[in-house]
């Protein structure tokens, strides 16, 4: 027998997180992707998430990032991570590898987004959860990240997920006459990695 709502109607489809693989081998996903992505962050920014943006991104700009990222995915060098309510986006995320020769075994998680309307579902953690198998699949070292010291929910989740803080730059961002501490985080999947505890965590 299938749930359904308060109000007697079918319940929202459970989420499903697809790679990029598999969004591009939906047609129609695929086609609406960009825009789609470009409809998520242009929201979340204009709302003052701190995604790396002072003002909304552009369609062509989202399309150029969406294009660098799938291709980076198909040749092994990042991953992204598409959340689908039913026919709707409702949240993406990707990691690359790092730019330099020497630092190519690692890999940086560079932006996390889910749709304002599906906020409190829990799509960070799985896109997040996705995105680190992802990076364990595919040999990554040490997968790193960095954030705005006041976006205190993603800072949670990814302490939850094993990540570590490992420095930071104080009053680093500069956003609506404010300044911010950039943080640092890693997660290390080496197996002779320091120890979980060695590591300082943020208070």
């Amino acid at each position: 027998m299938n749930p359904t709502t308060t109000n007697g109607t079918d319940p929202e489809p459970e989420p499903e997180i697809l790679d990029g693989l598999q969004l591009a081998a939906d047609a129609d996903r695929a086609t609406d992707f960009p825009e789609a992505a470009h409809r998520i962050l242009a929201d979340l920014v204009s709302g003052g998430a701190p995604l790396g943006w002072v003002d909304p991104p552009g369609r062509g700009e989202v399309a150029e990032l969406v294009d660098r990222v799938l291709r980076a995915a198909h040749t092994g060098d990042g991953a992204l991570r598409a959340a689908y309510a039913g026919p709707r986006l409702v949240g993406l995320g990707y990691w690359l590898r790092h730019p330099r020769p020497t630092n190519r075994q690692h890999a940086d998680l560079e932006k996390i987004a889910v749709a304002s309307e599906a906020h409190g579902q829990g799509l960070g953690r799985s896109l997040t959860s996705a995105l680190v198998e992802d990076a364990r699949g595919a040999g990554i070292e040490v997968l790193t990240l960095d954030a705005r010291a006041d976006n205190t929910r993603a800072l949670t989740l990814y302490r939850s997920l094993g990540f570590r803080e490992y420095g930071r730059l104080p009053a680093f961002v500069a956003m609506g006459g404010r300044r911010y501490d950039k943080v640092f985080y890693m997660l290390d999947f080496r197996g002779d990695g320091r120890r979980d505890e060695e590591w300082p965590h943020p208070q």
